[in-house]
This record gives C-alpha cells, structure tokens and sequence, in this order.
C-alpha cells in the first residue's frame, strides 16, 4: 500500500477504542503503523480483550481508561499525551452513548447524560489536547444518521450527534489553516454491542437491510478504512467533511 495511507510515527487518540465500531479502528489504525491509545470508561474485560488481541499481532496499542465525561477522566486524558510533541497527535472521537427513548419519555437527566459524553467531552478534549495538534494532525469523529433524519426513540442522541457534526465543521475551518484536518464519519446500521439498547433491535436490524441497496449492513472494519483514510495524509485536501459509509442507506427512500 502506498506510504501516504500509513501512518508510522503518529500517534492516535481513539475514544471509545475498545469496543464495537472504536476496537475495529483501534485495531485497523494500529496495523498501520501508529501508536494507538484506545481510550474506554468502564468496561475493562473489553479493554484486556482488545490489548490481547493487539499483543497478538504485535501492534503498538495501549489502553486507558478515563470517562471523558468526568474531569478526572479529561486528566488522565490529557496527562497521558501532555509529552508528545506538537503535530504529532490525531483524534478520533468514536465515544458515544446515550438514552433510546421517545421525546416525551426523556427528562433533562437523560439529555445531559447524551450530550456530556457525545459532544461537551469532545468540545473539552479538542481544548485540551491542543498543544500536542499541529501541521499534520488529523481528527475524525462518529457521527451516525441520526444527525440528519429522524429516527425512532433517538431525539437525545440524534441532537447530539447533530451537534457533534455542527461542532466538527466550525473547527474544521478554524484549524485548517494550522494544518489540522477535522471531518466526520456517518456509519449506517452496523451490528455491535450498541444494538442492545435499541428496543426491539431484530425488526430494527430486518428494516435497515431491507432499505440498503447494498443488501447487508455495513461492518465495523468498513468504517475503519474510511476512518483511517481520513486520518492518513492520503485524504489531505479533505476537510469539514462528512463522509457517509452505509451500504447506499441514505441515497434511497
């Protein structure tokens, strides 16, 4: 594969690297050459199973945990990668998480609970990593369809993804002119642990391979070479951009 889809020298920050869609791009930006820190919240027994499947392959990848939405998290965050050199961090912002219920059904609990993690952790992060971006970083967040469209018992996630998207652009433009590239990825449906707290996720999961031309849901490993696409000096004139990888869900009614 040609030197510009590589990314040897670089190291990158994935939050919410060690699961679902942030493993399968942990584990894709690694064989590439960088030095990953797959950043999670909680859930240890998935960080050692990543570390261990990394160690396997002899890939350079470590695990923090940190809850982005706690300051104390946002420390650690940012004492790990406080020594790096400027220009040499990425980002991807794949941490998500939030509350499946219907607008009437949410209280202002569940909104502040969606947005502390999906948007307000990423606003803080961007400020305080700052100093270790430069000429050359690049930084992608997750963004999903709910962004754009409505979709069922998803007001609070879909806003802050609405917002997420929103925040990236406005970024993209202010840091560009240091070097800094800032774009989005849109997955469509993609089959991880996060269907489980969708109600009713088997008729959910029949209905969105009913309406993707491409016939099958799109897997976490084809959002990851879309993710390490933008994050590779291969894409270098893209910018504030998002990028939808979702099997053709969206071009059809």
């Amino acid at each position: 594969m040609s030197d510009s889809f590589q990314l040897g020298g670089r190291t990158v920050l994935v939050t919410g690297g060690t699961r679902g869609i942030g493993r399968a791009i942990s584990i894709e930006l690694a064989k590439a050459g960088a030095a990953v820190v797959a950043n999670y919240a909680r859930n240890d027994a998935a960080a050692q199973s990543l570390a261990d499947a990394a160690a396997a392959e002899s890939l350079t990848l470590e695990t923090l945990r940190a809850d982005l939405s706690m300051p104390k998290g946002m420390e650690a965050v940012q004492e790990r990668l406080a020594a790096l050199p400027a220009g040499n961090l990425s980002i991807v912002h794949a941490a998500a998480s939030g509350v499946h219920r219907p607008f009437d059904q949410l209280t202002l609990r569940h909104w502040d609970f969606t947005l502390a993690l999906n948007v307000r952790a990423f606003f803080e992060l961007m400020q305080k990593v700052r100093p270790a971006l430069g000429h050359g970083s690049a930084v992608v967040a997750v963004s999903s369809a709910g962004a754009v469209r409505a979709v069922p018992a998803y007001a609070a996630i879909g806003s802050s993804k609405g917002a997420l998207e929103s925040l990236c652009r406005h970024l993209a433009s202010e840091l560009a002119p240091q070097g800094i590239r800032v774009n989005i990825v849109s997955p469509g449906s993609v089959m991880t642990e996060a269907w489980d707290s969708f109600p009713d996720k088997g008729r959910r999961a029949a209905e969105a391979v009913a309406r993707t031309p491409l016939g099958r849901l799109v897997t976490p490993a084809e959002v990851a070479h879309l993710v390490r696409f933008l994050i590779s000096p291969a894409s270098g004139g893209i910018v504030g951009q998002t990028l939808v990888v979702d099997g053709g869900a969206r071009i059809v009614d």
